[in-house]
């Protein structure tokens, strides 16, 4: 018994879904898939300023990867192993991990590999050079910086002191003080003012008893010659 159209039709059909359906499927899961182009790597400075290789895993299927970094060796086809990393859990949003190197200069070659599952084991290309901004800090400035006119330091704004002019200088010479006089004895500076001294005092003293002795001779005299007469 042959079937018929309507059933011969609606299997062509039904064929033509599936095969389109595994179509979608295999090539979301292509789309999925992780690859070697998910994965970059560029010479960066980290937030201490050391130069590091940064190596970001865009992977939308979260395979854990391994990224190596060999630095590149003068002598031909020489290389090194410096680090390796691990990326657990990738995302399509980018993670990212931080290679370090043993040394840091312009120009120097970095090789990144790449092994994720069974599906990437390859290098990131191209291979990562450091650039000629490094991160090696910059010399500290050897010149101070200039005092602002507006500002001006406090061993400049200090008021000077106001220095005496040379006839003060010599008055104050010529005049002696107050204190460097010697005080007279008994402690009167009366005869130092009216310009009479202790020698003076005596000399009127001894004067005074002569005049007083001379009168009580004349009225001597006077009485002996009233009682002669």
């Amino acid at each position: 018994m042959f079937p018929s159209r309507h059933t011969a039709k609606a299997a062509r059909v039904i064929g033509t879904f599936g095969a389109a359906a595994a179509l979608s499927i295999g090539i979301a899961d292509t789309a999925l898939a992780c690859s070697i182009s998910d994965f970059s790597a560029a010479a960066v400075c980290d937030a201490g300023g050391n130069g590091v290789i940064r190596v970001t895993d865009r992977d939308a299927s979260g395979t854990p990867a391994t990224v190596s970094l060999y630095v590149q060796l003068s002598m031909p086809g020489g290389e090194r192993l410096v680090d390796t990393k691990a990326i657990e859990h990738p995302t399509a949003q980018g993670v990212s991990v931080d290679l370090t190197p043993l040394d840091w200069y312009s120009g120097e070659t970095f090789r990144v590999h790449v092994k994720a599952g069974d599906q990437v084991d390859n290098d990131i290309q191209p291979l990562t050079v450091v650039p000629d901004e490094t991160c090696a800090p910059s010399a500290p400035s050897s010149s101070a910086p200039a005092t602002s006119p507006a500002h001006p330091s406090s061993a400049s704004s200090a008021t000077p002191t106001t220095l005496p002019s040379p006839a003060q200088s010599s008055s104050a010479a010529a005049v002696p003080g107050a204190s460097s006089a010697p005080t007279p004895a008994g402690g009167s500076t009366d005869l130092a003012e009216t310009g009479a001294g202790s020698g003076t005092t005596v000399i009127a003293g001894a004067a005074a008893a002569l005049v007083v002795t001379g009168g009580g001779i004349v009225v001597a005299l006077r009485r002996r010659a009233a009682h002669r007469s």
